[in-house]
């Protein structure tokens, strides 16, 4: 028995302590960076995949509004979506805006049909007939959140962050609301002072490691880079760092961040940074990154959204992604982002919807010759109990799973050759093998497992071990 003992402890010192997959064994696993990955082989590749462009669901054509309309935050909450939005105009031709910037607000029961309700809080033109939700330190680049820390007392229950520059007190000011449409400052001076802030700056509750995240941007060698801190309290942050990506990425100007955490991934931050190209008269186009520790992001180098998507993303700053990622009840197998288009080049500025599969954001893609995808060694939790996957196969495709040893020592009942191939259309399908689906057993005698994936005219986006629902 010791024997038996020394040669699985030396196995595993060989292949790496295993990965633990959430606290149970049970969290949803995507292929944006190499986290699992051990090997790829045959034709199996990781692909970076678009979203599909929909509606243009919202104008800023109120003279309050206008054609440099900017830094949108969309995100749902309870039966309605909020929007928040710089309302701002620049004349082309005299070279200067034509009002002073101010925060707007819309609202949407189904994320596609917006309205812009008449708030009366403030004055513009002899009127307050406009939706104008906040008007001082900050419209520049108000940023809005429902704060989801269960210890966040009701007047603070929606929180906003923003760049103010008095003179002497420049930096990121932070701000609280019970309702969302009432602020006031929290603080009187600024809580984060090192960065440079003239961009879509941002904070959230990260409810998976129970501590508040910001993003803001900085220079780095002349770059636009992102920094980040964290605080307990919203108010108290620790110095802020710069993000680090994988090895070998270029370093390129990133003027916004729109990081969140994955909801159905709470683990994993959501990042869609706006690259900058200054040398192309100054376009900007979102790209796709993603960080387990909300520092180090595995950055994607394709944009997410081109130019060449639906009209007017070619001009000056024409092209940048809105901060949320929302389910919408009529697309139940989507997630809806948001972009805009016509910045400076016409009277108003637009705002269109895209839509990505759920978890679609990368896939295992293989083509006709197939591949194989071999995972790191995996512990299955106590709540492992079946394993799903969401894939898409096309015609004359399918998905097979196998089940191996850290070693690689197939494990009788659970070859490729015993799995049932997968073949359709599912965001969560359940493996079964000859054996049957229900892997508790096997767990108990094979408490660390290596996944073999083959692949043949398919995508397969995630993968996740799940109890059976009782």
């Amino acid at each position: 028995m010791k024997i038996i003992l020394i040669l699985a402890f030396i196995a595993q010192a060989v292949v790496g302590a295993p990965l633990q997959l959430g606290k149970h064994g049970t969290a949803r696993e995507l292929f944006v960076d190499n986290h699992i990955i051990a090997k790829l082989s045959g034709d199996l590749k990781q692909h970076l995949h678009q979203p599909v462009a929909k509606e243009v669901v919202f104008t800023t054509g109120a003279p309050w509004e206008g054609n440099t309309c900017a830094y949108y935050t969309i995100f749902r909450d309870g039966n309605i979506f909020r929007m928040y939005y710089r309302g701002s105009h620049w004349d082309t031709k005299a070279k200067r805006a034509t009002h002073r910037e101010v925060t707007c607000y819309a609202e949407s029961k189904d994320g596609i049909h917006w309205t812009k309700p008449k708030l009366g809080l403030f004055e513009f033109n002899g009127s307050k007939e406009n939706n104008i939700v906040f008007d001082g330190i900050g419209t520049h680049c108000f940023v809005a959140f429902k704060d989801s820390n269960p210890n966040c007392p009701p007047e603070a229950r929606y929180k906003g962050i923003a760049r103010g520059r008095p003179t002497g007190k420049k930096g990121l000011y932070v701000f609280q609301s019970p309702n969302g449409i009432h602020w006031k400052l929290i603080k009187n001076k600024p809580v984060i002072t090192e960065g440079a802030f003239d961009s879509q700056n941002l904070a959230f509750w990260d409810a998976h490691t129970k501590q508040y995240r910001e993003y803001h941007r900085t220079f780095v060698n002349g770059k636009r880079a992102i920094m980040t801190g964290t605080s307990p309290d919203f108010v108290n942050w620790t110095k802020p760092v710069l993000l680090e990506y994988q090895k070998g990425i270029p370093a390129q100007h990133l003027y916004t961040n729109a990081i969140e955490p994955y909801e159905r991934a709470p683990h994993l931050l959501i990042g869609f940074p706006t690259r900058f190209l200054p040398e192309q008269g100054s376009r900007v186009e979102p790209t796709l990154m993603l960080s387990r520790d909300g520092r180090h992001f595995h950055r994607w180098l394709e944009p997410v959204i081109p130019e060449s998507a639906p009209k007017d993303r070619k001009g000056n700053r024409s092209n940048y992604m809105a901060w949320g990622l929302v389910e919408i009840a009529s697309r139940p197998m989507s997630l809806s982002v948001y972009a805009t288009e016509a910045y400076y080049t016409g009277p108003d500025t637009r705002v269109r919807r895209f839509e990505y599969r759920k978890d679609g954001f990368v896939s295992l893609r293989a083509g006709a010759m197939g591949g194989l995808l071999i995972t790191k060694p995996i512990t299955l939790g106590r709540l492992a109990e079946r394993l799903t996957l969401n894939f898409k196969t096309a015609k004359g495709g399918q998905v097979r799973v196998g089940l191996f040893t850290p070693g690689c020592q197939p494990i009788p009942g659970h070859t490729l050759a015993d799995c049932k191939p997968l073949i359709g259309d599912s965001l969560n399908l359940t493996v079964g093998w000859k054996s049957g689906s229900d892997i508790s057993a096997l767990r108990r005698k094979h408490p660390v497992v290596r996944l073999r994936i083959e692949v043949k005219n398919a995508d397969v986006f995630a993968l996740q071990f799940q109890p059976w629902l009782r």
